[in-house]
């Protein structure tokens, strides 16, 4: 696991100091080494530079930049099946002085060019310097685990794997992009392509891009797509044989993120998912797996105990930790370095702490994110069936009528319990035309509405919800969901998230459930595999209880978040008072400071009201004073 950074200066201004400032701010991704290469030449001035944290091959033999032949390398992830790869290749007569993935990715391009990635099993970020051909060649994970960000502007393009490298570069120019910013106050995340800043972007999963030095030609192409496994027919096969099939492509992707020169843990929350992992991989193993969790003291909010029995009936080596206000309060400040892009999600704050616990042990940790995407865990899933069933038999001119209406008119009403923010929520439901819109209108934290009062009327602009429109008929409502949340939620919110989180401690994270054979098998399943009845995971569940007695795992569904407003309206309230001051919301240019002073009011007079919107402004605020000085 690493930190990549690169330029292509057109304009042949940047220099190697500047390179190497750039790839020095990512110290925390990449401790152990690092490397730049800086070339000019008559179309450009060019960098590569990495940070590395050295989990395979911990020798010099790995270092990067690395070069074959005409080729050169920086690269963030791991390619897990790299052995299996090597010895394709040497059967070409290819000879390797080194034990790393990095190797074997760099021969594997020179032989069979972008194709390689057809055999890659992991997650990677990688770039390719031809310097025969004069291209760079960039490539991301089918499902985004590991982050790509590039600027292309003014003659110059930019890359890295976080977004704080850019400022280091005097001619990247930070302008806020709006439309972006409305994603941010909808959703809590910003989806890629899209960034915080105008002329930067994202990769998206499953793509590659090459920039032609020569013409300064700028191209992106899809090499994977999630939808198209779902697009295929369902498969005709009995329960019990889809089962074993998914218990084995499971066995073989927990396997294959246990190859690693440095000790390595998993992350266990108590739930079906991580208890899945942790189970296979430890049934059949002597040496105890070492297993990290964390609670809170608010109960409701708590599920260590859960994971605490789990551990001790599966005999791994547990350690948990719970997570304080103080612990908080600590963190707090700390966010806008770690999440260098506005980040609304606030279980960031104990999945630091847990990659902090576990780091004390191991240097890589497995975590089970995207089993709910992929085996259908979120109740959002059954309740944007059941409100578009019900809403459905409403005449569509009440939409328009409350549309119109402001709550604030509808007396007696008006003063019933947090009435605004329901009614703003029942007027988004009723505009929803599909389940996925249905979907997307539960998770809002602020509507579209809301979000124009709050930043003026912003743009639409695409992102992968509107991939909805390529799923075909052998698809149902839940299969449509899942896929879109493949490629929304669970990309740009749970894998930013747990990236920053983990590399912020110098700890890898590696996701079995994201292996691309599980997921291209999974989605070929009938959807009552997975929610049957209203059961949901049911797939999952029945492998899991093969493993961990059913009284054990059943209970209902938790979810990873902080008891925010127990903590905001405690010790946490001076970080509003402060970041939401009227002087400094006027001088982010972009916010209304009269929507900000009456959601601030609102929450002041009852921390139950708007916390979640509250939170985000927070967020964005903090955000700003770090990175827009």
């Amino acid at each position: 696991m690493c930190g990549i950074v690169g330029f292509c200066d057109f304009s042949k201004k940047s220099d190697k100091q500047t390179l190497v400032n750039m790839i020095d701010i990512l110290h925390h991704r990449g401790p152990d080494d690092s490397g730049y290469s800086f070339y000019e030449n008559e179309y450009a001035n060019i960098g590569l530079g990495h940070r590395r944290l050295s989990i395979l091959d911990l020798s010099t033999h790995g270092h990067q930049p690395m070069n074959f032949e005409e080729l050169e390398i920086v690269y963030n992830g791991e390619v897990y099946n790299f052995h299996e790869i090597a010895k394709e290749l040497e059967d070409y007569g290819y000879t390797f002085e080194s034990h790393s993935d990095t190797e074997v990715i760099i021969k594997a391009y020179h032989k069979w060019g972008i194709k390689a990635v057809d055999k890659f099993i992991g997650m990677f970020a990688i770039v390719i310097y031809d310097k025969e051909l004069q291209k760079l060649i960039i490539i991301r994970d089918r499902a985004g685990v590991k982050p790509f960000h590039y600027y292309w502007n003014n003659n110059l393009f930019l890359f890295s794997s976080e977004l704080k490298s850019f400022h280091e570069h005097p001619k990247f120019e930070k302008e806020i992009n709006r439309d972006a910013l409305a994603l941010f106050f909808q959703y809590s995340y910003i989806l890629e392509p899209h960034t915080i800043f105008r002329h930067t972007h994202k990769l998206q999963a499953g793509h590659y891009a090459e920039l032609n030095i020569q013409n300064s030609e700028f191209k992106i192409h899809q090499y994977w797509d999630v939808i198209d496994s779902y697009n295929k027919p369902k498969l005709d096969i009995g329960f019990e044989e889809a089962k074993a099939e998914t218990e084995k492509l499971l066995k073989s992707a927990c396997e294959y993120r246990m190859v690693s020169d440095v000790p390595v843990g998993m992350f266990l929350s108590g739930g079906y998912d991580s208890s899945a992992v942790t189970a296979i991989l430890q049934k059949d193993r002597t040496e105890k797996l070492k297993t990290f969790s964390i609670g809170f003291h608010e109960e409701k909010y708590n599920e260590a105990h859960y994971a605490k029995e789990i551990a001790k009936h599966l005999g791994t080596e547990h350690t948990e930790y719970y997570c304080t206000q103080k612990d908080a309060q600590e963190l707090l400040p700390l966010m806008p370095e770690i999440w260098d892009e506005p980040f609304g999600d606030s279980s960031n704050i104990p999945t630091t702490l847990v990659s902090r616990l576990a780091r004390k042990d191991v240097a890589v940790s497995l975590s089970a994110d995207g089993g709910d995407e992929i085996f259908g865990g979120y109740g959002k899933y059954t309740q944007a069936l059941k409100y578009q069933n019900m809403f459905s038999k409403i005449p569509s001119i009440f939409g328009d009528v409350m549309r119109l209406v402001d709550p604030k008119y509808l007396v007696g009403l008006n003063k019933t319990y947090n009435f605004k923010n329901r009614y703003e929520k029942l007027k988004t439901l009723l505009k929803a035309k599909d389940e996925i819109e249905m979907m997307s209108a539960t998770t809002y934290y602020f509507n579209p509405s809301e979000a124009d009062s709050l930043l003026g009327k912003s743009a639409t602009i695409k992102t992968s919800f509107d991939d909805k429109i390529l799923l075909n008929s052998h698809n149902d409502v839940i299969d449509k969901m899942m896929a879109i949340d493949y490629k929304t939620y669970q990309l740009d919110d749970i894998l930013t998230k747990v990236d920053r989180a983990t590399m912020s401690k110098e700890l890898e994270g590696r996701e079995p459930f994201l292996d691309h054979r599980i997921i291209e098998f999974v989605s070929q399943l009938p959807s009552n595999y997975k929610i049957k009845d209203g059961n949901k995971k049911y797939i999952l569940k029945s492998i899991v209880h093969d493993y961990i007695p059913k009284e054990i795992m059943d209970r209902p569904k938790m979810g990873f978040s902080i008891p925010l407003n127990e903590w905001f309206g405690d010790e946490l309230k001076k970080y509003v008072l402060e970041y939401l001051d009227s002087q400094k919301v006027v001088k982010t240019g972009v916010l209304n400071v009269t929507e900000v002073e009456r959601l601030k009011k609102e929450w002041l007079e009852n921390s139950n009201l708007s916390a979640n919107k509250i939170w985000l402004i927070l967020t964005f605020m903090m955000w700003h004073e770090r990175w827009m000085r």
